[in-house]
């Protein structure tokens, strides 16, 4: 079978790619009843319709979790408009303010930090499958949202109760999160777009120390799961949430101190608060 697909993908790149939509989409019409149904997701669809255009013309941050966020003055973002990822959260007590929201998509990441994601007070927004990871025993707390995520099916989403393609980032979803929200102008920081950790992409590993790939050594520490990074699938999600901005008269930029990707047009971080 695997030499077949392989054929395939090598003949008819395009009907394989076709093939492959449609499977995947038939797969997720066989969970949408459940998921659409659901009282959790009816409620939290209600509350999240309240986001869409909330935000029209403004700016707003998405702020990474690279190691050069410890080269960017974070204090200037304390009254900005800001999205963090997974565990930001341990840079709060240092920074003095918490992000204006939070959003989490990756399982083992919801699922070895569920008491942290809990405790906090901010909205977050997390994938749907992730619900029986965060609220295994109680009802979801009125902070958290549920976006209704997938792996595959490459697209952008601009309707807040929409489907979320992941694009092997949740910086991505950030970015489409922005969109919806109305922001017109956004600007990346840590999105360092560069791992000292080497493997297979998306290959589940061990930490076996401190952490060099992001802002604290804690990020994902000794013994945490992590999942290796699809930098290739990413700067596809990217690039396409680049166009979609520019389509609609918005932008992304990129104000990462030092950072390696190169989707997107580069300012300093510095000059934004002039």
């Amino acid at each position: 079978m695997e030499s077949i697909k392989q054929n395939l993908k090598e003949s008819s790149p395009a009907l394989f790619q076709t093939l492959r939509s449609t499977r995947d989409a038939l797969v997720r019409m066989a969970d949408l009843p459940g998921m659409v149904f659901h009282p959790w997701h009816l409620k939290s669809n209600q509350r999240l319709k309240k986001y869409q255009n909330l935000y029209n013309g403004k700016r707003c941050f998405v702020i990474g979790n690279g190691p050069s966020l410890k080269n960017t003055d974070l204090s200037l973002l304390k009254d900005e408009f800001t999205f963090g990822m997974n565990r930001i959260y341990l840079a709060f007590e240092e920074w003095g303010f918490q992000t204006s929201f939070l959003v989490s998509v990756n399982d083992l990441v919801i699922e070895q930090c569920r008491n942290d994601f809990n405790g906090l007070a901010m909205p977050k927004f997390v994938s749907w499958r992730s619900k029986g990871l965060l609220f295994p025993e109680s009802q979801p707390d009125p902070n958290t949202y549920f976006l209704y995520t997938t792996y595959t099916g490459p697209k952008f989403n601009n309707r807040i109760t929409g489907r979320f393609w992941e694009g092997a980032t949740v910086t991505y979803i950030c970015l489409q999160l922005a969109f919806c929200m109305g922001f017109s102008e956004v600007y990346l920081i840590g999105v360092d777009h560069s791992f000292d950790t080497k493997g297979k992409a998306n290959q589940t590993i061990v930490s076996a120390g401190d952490d060099h790939n992001h802002f604290s050594p804690e990020y994902f520490g000794k013994g945490f799961r992590w999942q290796l990074p699809d930098l290739d699938t990413s700067e596809v999600s990217y690039q396409l949430a680049y166009q979609n901005y520019l389509t609609a008269g918005r932008q992304i930029f990129d104000a990462t101190v030092g950072g390696k990707l190169e989707v997107f047009p580069k300012v300093d971080y510095a000059e934004l608060f002039s």
